[in-house]
């Protein structure tokens, strides 16, 4: 299928010979002389690269950008006049892909389109590949192409249809619930109840009563009877997150429940019969736990008759492109704003970081990324993202200096600490630390000639 161009231009002359120039290269060539009349195109058709002037008649092309991307995932290359760099980058910071400053080499103008074709085409094979993956995805709701994720999956998938206790070890914030309802989802009791309890979450003094409930008068405050949790989930699944910190005295009445499929409210005197499916998860060593006297030896065997371990994040690095993309769906959904892509460089930063929070921690970050993006702002850039991620630590203690002084030496301080900081931690690559601090390579020159730093010490230290 040929590419097709859309050509936004006021001068007939420019219009023309870019027209000419790109159907020579093969291009299917739509020209139009204003923005307004291309909204009207482009509500009813696509294209794949969108070449704009920045100077038109009635709406300019800095201000068309937005309603541009508002209709079409074109990529917008921009021309603007000698001298005029500051809307160049204003049109790249609203989403453009790049800019020409007339008058400019036609050749250069064509291997820029080959490249944004060669990008918008490995982006369509991209939406496809995802689109083909959920459709035939068996868990839909679980992210990850890496061969660690597809081997939770399959093990989720064998035991899934039996009645067995799966115990899901992994680290705080790997997706042990998402599993847990994956396994319940994809069992024969998927029409029955999933009820979950987190046994961090609930006081010690109040935990046997929401597993078991408790009888009228059971203890002070027991003004009516109680149905527990595994009442609950009868014909279900229970998933008990975060087990390996429930009490040793706990502990005994969930291995009754597992052994001889019985309940016992609170205060109750006969058993409640009960057909449970249990699921269990921990961010604990059990087996350290076990000789250390913290955890019933008998429960662990019960639990661990399938064992599912899923891996921290930071060991399916390959799935954080394709989360970052999920979640980045679901924090414009929420926010209204309209988050195209994520830069090359602050994806870059997503990806070789470490997660000790892990997926959650990603999602938070993904989140803060969006609620930070200005109006108009349609690109996630290292400078949306948290400090820590860029080598920085968030909170930086400042110290008002003893004597007064005025507001514009403080922040003279405090800027010169940042970018010394970042030079550091570039090992002196000042093009490094320009991206670490969301700032360009020019800034970050300037900035180093103000303050008088030194590169070559920084770089041999």
């Amino acid at each position: 299928m040929t590419e097709k161009i859309v050509i936004i231009e006021d001068d007939e002359a420019m219009q023309f010979f870019l027209s000419e120039a790109f159907k020579r290269e093969g291009y299917r060539v739509v020209p139009f002389s204003d923005a307004e009349s291309a909204f009207v195109w482009l509500d009813r058709k696509n294209c794949d690269v969108i070449v704009l002037d920045i100077k038109l008649p009635g709406m300019d092309g800095i201000e068309a950008i937005g309603p541009i991307r508002e209709r079409s995932d074109a990529i917008i290359i921009v021309i603007t006049a000698f001298g005029a760099e500051k809307q160049a980058l204003e049109a790249i910071r609203k989403g453009a892909y790049d800019y020409f400053t007339k008058p400019f080499k036609l050749e250069e103008m064509e291997i820029t389109i080959k490249r944004a074709l060669e990008k918008q085409r490995l982006r369509k094979e991209l939406e496809q590949l995802k689109r083909r993956a959920r459709e035939s995805a068996v868990f839909p709701d679980i992210i990850g192409q890496s061969r660690a994720i597809k081997e939770v999956l399959s093990q989720v998938a064998r035991v899934a249809d039996t009645d067995v206790t799966v115990l899901i070890l992994g680290e705080t914030g790997t997706g042990k619930e998402l599993i847990a309802k994956a396994i319940h989802d994809h069992s024969s009791r998927e029409d029955e109840p999933f009820i979950k309890l987190n046994c961090v979450a609930i006081p010690e003094g109040l935990l046997e009563s929401e597993l078991f409930g408790h009888e009228k008068g059971a203890f002070t405050g027991a003004i009516k009877r109680r149905t527990g949790k595994f009442e609950l989930a009868d014909k279900g699944t229970m998933f008990l997150d975060e087990i390996g910190d429930m009490t040793l005295s706990t502990q005994a009445k969930i291995l009754r429940i597992l052994q001889e499929k019985e309940s016992e409210r609170v205060g109750g005197a006969q058993p409640i019969k009960v057909d449970v499916r249990v699921i269990a998860s921990t961010n604990k060593n059990l087996i350290s736990e076990v000789k250390e006297k913290r955890f019933r030896e008998d429960l662990f065997y019960r639990l661990n008759v399938v064992a599912i371990f899923l891996p921290p994040l930071r060991e399916r690095k390959e799935d954080i492109p394709l989360l970052v993309d999920h979640f980045l769906e679901k924090a414009t959904k929420a926010s209204g704003k309209k988050i195209y892509q994520v830069a090359k460089g602050a994806m870059e930063l997503l990806t070789e970081y470490s997660w000790p929070g892990n997926i959650r921690e990603l999602e938070n970050v993904v989140e803060r990324a969006v609620v930070m993006m200005e109006e108009g702002e349609t690109i996630i850039t290292p400078s949306h993202l948290s400090l820590h991620l860029r080598g920085l630590p968030d909170g930086i203690i400042f110290e008002f200096p003893e004597e007064s002084a005025s507001l514009d030496e403080v922040v003279s301080a405090f800027e010169k600490e940042l970018i010394v900081k970042a030079l550091y931690q570039t090992k002196g690559v000042q093009s490094q630390a320009a991206q670490l601090l969301g700032i360009t390579e020019r800034s970050m020159w300037h900035r180093i000639k103000k303050y008088t730093i030194d590169i070559d010490g920084i770089k041999e230290l």
